[in-house]
């Protein structure tokens, strides 16, 4: 069931292609948002552009590389000349870089910082006067709970880069709120991507969700969801906050109790 929350707004969403920013583009698009495809490979795109299109949506492909400023402020005029306006913006596209902290690469580290965390920067740069001109705006950002809750080995790059994603979502809200502009986030979990597919297979996949409070790994559309009420106007009084959306996974004090706390009544029986 739709409500058309996002009728008559023109959205960008990086990183759309596949995963995550796919399933953000289509729901944008399914409550009524032009949506603007920005997304590093044209075949991805082209294919969440089909889905939209075969649904009933609007959308058009922007192929952007958020890595370049270039490209950053390209994409932002491509949506104001094709839509007229821009409303929502979300910043969607990751490096998922992997190294350890004592064998420092600073290439890897660079593009992490480049594509998560500087290309918050300069897309929201290059979008503020127009989403000042329509007289607000929504500002939005995939951050994740790895680095500003939980941490893991060999992902030192991508969980700096998102603790300070989180930094710059709180400050952009104060210094935006004046011209209602709001800015927020959404932290996913273990969410089933093609990164996720990268990360581990699919027995090592069952073993993660098994630490998982509501007991799977969540889907892309569960990150989408949240992200549209962000985007909504339901949520014109939020600002400079990130939803976390993980299956409660950061909730338990560690695996072990995760994995045992169905057959325990009482604290003392820890």
């Amino acid at each position: 069931m739709r409500f058309n929350r996002l009728k008559g707004k023109t959205a960008i969403v990086t990183g759309s292609g596949q995963g995550i920013g796919a399933a953000i583009a289509r729901v944008f698009a399914s409550e009524g948002a032009q949506v603007v495809i920005a997304t590093r490979t044209e075949s991805h795109g082209q294919a969440t552009l089909s889905d939209i299109t075969t649904a009933g949506g609007e959308a058009v492909l922007c192929v952007t590389d958020v890595g370049s400023a270039v490209q950053i402020e390209r994409a932002v005029a491509f949506a104001v000349s094709k839509y007229g306006k821009l409303d929502i913006v979300v910043h969607n596209a990751a490096s998922f870089a992997a190294g350890m902290v004592e064998d420092l690469d600073d290439a890897l580290l660079e593009e992490s910082l480049n594509v998560n965390l500087k290309a918050a920067f300069r897309l929201s740069k290059a979008s503020i006067p127009h989403l000042r001109s329509q007289g607000g705006g929504r500002l939005l950002f995939t951050s994740s709970v790895t680095g500003p809750r939980v941490a893991m080995p060999g992902a030192s790059y991508y969980a700096a880069s998102k603790s300070g994603l989180n930094g710059f979502i709180r400050t952009a809200a104060i210094e935006l709120a004046k011209d209602r502009i709001t800015v927020n986030g959404v932290e996913p979990g273990f969410i089933k991507t093609p990164a996720m597919d990268l990360l581990a297979d699919e027995e090592g996949q069952r073993i993660m969700a098994k630490y998982v409070p509501i007991g799977a790994l969540g889907v892309p559309e569960d990150i989408a969801y949240a992200m549209l009420y962000l985007g909504s106007d339901e949520a014109g009084y939020v600002t400079g906050q990130t939803i976390v959306v993980d299956g409660g996974s950061t909730l338990p004090e560690s695996p072990t109790f995760a994995d045992e706390a169905a057959g325990v009544k009482s604290l003392d029986q820890i």
